[in-house]
């Protein structure tokens, strides 16, 4: 009984040592892609609009507009890559006179879907952040800390998954995201005190 035991850890830790996990990548990028532009972009985008007006109303409507743009941009993106390589993958079947299986074949239906749901997610991160938070300096904080969080678990979520250095990973994810906040919030202020 012990033997046995013991072969199945050894068959499993052997399974999981072998494992391709480069195989995930395309689902992977995909998902992380969406969630961390998610946030980024729509809590840049409530920054900047942030940086000229301190209503909570104008941040949550520019938060909204920005995350039903973002998801449909996203979806259309991945609607049109995946449908183009799965045209490129049937044109070669075809050529090479294979028989066409359409469940081993990518699905532009679900990747556009599965980006839209990334992007969404991520993007209510700073929507909610902000939304009960009447105090302008107050709220600017609580978007940046929301998206702070949000970013280093998907960075270390990422990592996880396809078995990277997870905390190079979550500092890549998180300066990136306060750079494109800072960036967003800082030109929309100058152009706010001296181009209008």
């Amino acid at each position: 009984m012990d033997q046995l035991g013991s072969n199945t850890n050894m068959d499993i830790e052997k399974e999981s040592t072998t494992f391709d996990y480069s195989k995930r990548s395309q689902w992977l990028r995909a998902a992380v892609l969406g969630a961390n532009d998610g946030l980024v972009s729509t809590a840049s985008l409530m920054m900047g609009v942030g940086a000229v007006k301190h209503d909570v109303k104008a941040m949550i409507l520019s938060g909204f507009a920005g995350m039903v743009a973002g998801a449909c941009s996203m979806a259309i993106g991945e609607f049109v890559s995946v449908y183009s390589q799965y045209d490129i993958e049937v044109a070669q079947m075809e050529r090479d006179s294979v028989e066409i299986e359409k469940e081993k074949l990518p699905s532009p239906i679900q990747a556009a879907a599965a980006s839209a749901l990334a992007f969404s997610a991520g993007a209510i991160v700073p929507l909610l952040a902000a939304a009960f938070v009447k105090e302008y300096k107050v709220r600017i904080i609580a978007v940046v800390v929301a998206v702070t969080v949000a970013l280093m678990v998907s960075g270390w979520l990422g990592a996880a998954l396809g078995k990277a250095p997870a905390v190079r990973s979550s500092a890549r994810v998180s300066f990136g995201g306060w750079l494109a906040m800072a960036v967003t919030f800082g030109l929309t202020k100058l152009i706010g005190l001296y181009g209008l």
